[in-house]
């Protein structure tokens, strides 16, 4: 495809952040800089994309004029970390987000104890309680870029419910002690988790167990060796197994949310299995973008423009799985609007983004380098890639009249 010629080019800008690197307004502004060097006049049309994980309360907090609050809850490895919630501005019931990632993510866990079978989502479930504490009645729950594989446990846990082994001890925190689970006991659980609508913003082909469950699929890239992911495989089934029987009949939420498969319904397994785990206390898996795009138009800001550029840190075949390129693609693409990914990497099955309506890709690495060199340098490589990339466009909008 090729540029719709204007007097003036209209390209919208829609990335996602870069893992533990840029947000995604950070993105689009590194973007728009390489714009602007080949077509100054253009008329840019910024959109910075969250999908549940980094950056998501921050974001939500400004599109809405709501604001952040800041708080200091467990992180993944146990000790205190500084994070934050947001509570939303607008009408109706009071609002909060809970970004699992300011609590729970990868980003927090540092290198040396990237272990999947010890980090705890227990951060997640205090951050909860704050919100509750703070007058929300409405808490919406952004899962992503996940440090941590234990089902929600950790997150039950500080919700007040009891999870205890055969000898009716409590359970030590982390997927890999879920295999010892024999009992749930929810009679502690915060009682006003029954009174307030729980959402949970998840990627809906991530599921808990299975051949496709979440520590299978994610354990790898979180630190598992092969026979931790088996064993955490296992602890997630016995998990499902007790959470089903134990708390499922026992609790009533407000949001009336159907009983779910928690071993394989769309979502469950979102953020290590946090999508399970809330969801066996009421919380309602909904696919992200249902959620996280409300507002803002996005349809019709693609159809206006002649372009656009999306970009994430990684392009492989996990991105055709509901990460924001291809969500964006395929919206772009129903308009007929041409689609340019610009990525940090590409990996093993980048390619299946052209099924999804991708016109091009291209990763924004001028050489081979370390990964902290790439990642303290991403803002001019962005910048720089997106100038390559425009160049060449126009180029090719030169030619195009003498081939006709």
């Amino acid at each position: 495809m090729t540029l719709r010629t204007r007097p003036t080019h209209r390209i919208a800008i829609a990335p996602s952040g870069f893992k533990e690197s840029l947000s995604a307004a950070r993105v689009a502004e590194a973007i728009a800089v390489g714009v602007r060097r080949v077509i100054p006049d253009a008329d840019l049309d910024l959109i910075p994309l969250v999908d549940g994980g980094e950056g998501t309360a921050e974001a939500l907090a400004l599109a809405s004029g709501g604001r952040l609050v800041a708080c200091t809850a467990t992180g993944p490895v146990g000790e205190p970390v500084a994070s934050h919630f947001a509570l939303l501005g607008g009408p109706g019931p009071l609002t909060a987000v809970v970004e699992m990632a300011a609590v729970a993510g990868l980003a927090l866990v540092p290198p040396g104890l990237r272990h999947p079978g010890a980090t705890t989502t227990y951060g997640v479930g205090e951050l909860i309680r704050a919100a509750l504490d703070a007058g929300a009645r409405r808490i919406l729950v952004g899962c992503g870029d996940s440090g941590t594989s234990d089902g929600g446990a950790g997150a039950l846990q500080a919700l007040g419910a009891r999870l205890t082994d055969r000898h009716s001890r409590e359970l030590r925190r982390g997927g890999g002690a879920l295999h010892e689970l024999e009992r749930v006991d929810p009679s502690g659980l915060d009682p006003r988790l029954a009174r307030t609508e729980l959402l949970v913003a998840c990627n809906p082909y991530n599921v808990l167990c299975g051949k496709r469950g979440v520590a299978r699929v994610f354990g790898p890239q979180k630190g598992a060796t092969p026979a931790e992911v088996e064993l955490l495989s296992a602890g997630l089934e016995r998990l499902a197994d007790v959470l089903t029987r134990d708390l499922a009949p026992a609790f009533t939420p407000m949001s009336g949310a159907p009983a779910i498969d928690l071993r394989t319904a769309p979502g469950t397994g979102a953020s290590g299995g946090l999508g399970a785990g809330l969801a066996a206390v009421g919380a309602r898996l909904l696919p992200r973008y249902d959620v996280l795009l409300d507002g803002l138009d996005l349809d019709t800001r693609l159809a206006r423009a002649d372009f656009v550029i999306t970009a994430e840190g990684a392009l492989d075949h996990q991105t055709v799985r509901g990460k924001i390129p291809a969500e964006v693609a395929r919206r772009a693409h129903a308009c007929g609007v041409p689609v340019l990914v610009l990525a940090g990497t590409i990996g093993p099955g980048a390619q299946d983004v052209r099924a999804v309506g991708v016109d091009a890709y291209s990763s924004i690495l001028p050489a081979p380098m370390t990964l902290v060199e790439a990642i303290g340098r991403s803002g001019e490589f962005l910048a720089d890639a997106t100038e390559r990339a425009m160049r060449i466009m126009a180029l090719g909008t030169r030619l195009a009249p003498l081939a006709a």
